[in-house]
């Protein structure tokens, strides 16, 4: 087999995880899995990522990654603020439970990092750093309509971000293919949008 620069392996070993983790869960992505997903050696996964925790870290990153660059790549159109909210905010849904294997198992990483000191920090990083780009998004919708936050930008994407999960979770369980679940998860995420946009024009 041909050289791959250690540039190109990275990523083709964190889709094959992502890939494996998803079908399988993240018990099953195990080094010598992740190696036979993408047909290599086993000790090329060793090599490219020192610790499961390493691997774990980049596999979060890369799911977080992939979850924001659709929402950023959304146009949230020419409508008034409340309605441009909206658009990202289903944006996000849409992105977020098309592929439920993967909220599935970014699930998994973070019940995994609960009891693991090291993994978790890599959890509250991406944390930070998820709630620290929602802010800015925000931050930048309201300065395009001059509108000016009744509440720090940052508290209502910690808000917002906390409900978002709570949904998901909810809509995971319930079933993401029954049609009742569809609209339960419609409507909550349109109460959720009313009371975020609610937050940032007026003070609690």
């Amino acid at each position: 087999m041909a050289h791959v620069p250690a540039s190109e392996r990275r990523p083709q070993l964190i889709r094959a995880a992502i890939d494996l983790m998803t079908r399988e869960g993240v018990a099953a992505g195990s080094t010598r899995a992740i190696a036979a997903e993408l047909g290599v050696a086993q000790a090329t996964v060793h090599y490219t990522f020192g610790t499961k925790k390493d691997l774990y870290r980049a596999v979060v990153e890369q799911l977080m990654a992939d979850f924001i660059g659709q929402v950023r790549a959304a146009s949230p159109g020419d409508g008034p603020f409340g309605e441009q909210v909206r658009t990202l905010v289903h944006a996000l849904w849409t992105s977020t439970v098309s592929e439920p294997g993967r909220c599935i198992l970014l699930s998994e990483v973070e019940t995994l990092a609960l009891r693991d000191p090291e993994l978790r920090e890599v959890i509250r990083g991406l944390q930070d750093e998820t709630e620290q780009i929602a802010a800015g998004m925000l931050s930048a919708l309201a300065d395009a309509h001059g509108q000016a936050l009744a509440v720090p930008a940052r508290d209502v994407a910690v808000q917002f971000l906390a409900g978002f999960d709570g949904l998901c979770g909810r809509y995971l369980v319930l079933g993401p293919a029954d049609e009742q679940a569809d609209a339960e998860a419609l409507r909550a995420l349109d109460l959720l949008v009313a009371t975020t946009v609610g937050l940032c024009v007026s003070a609690p």
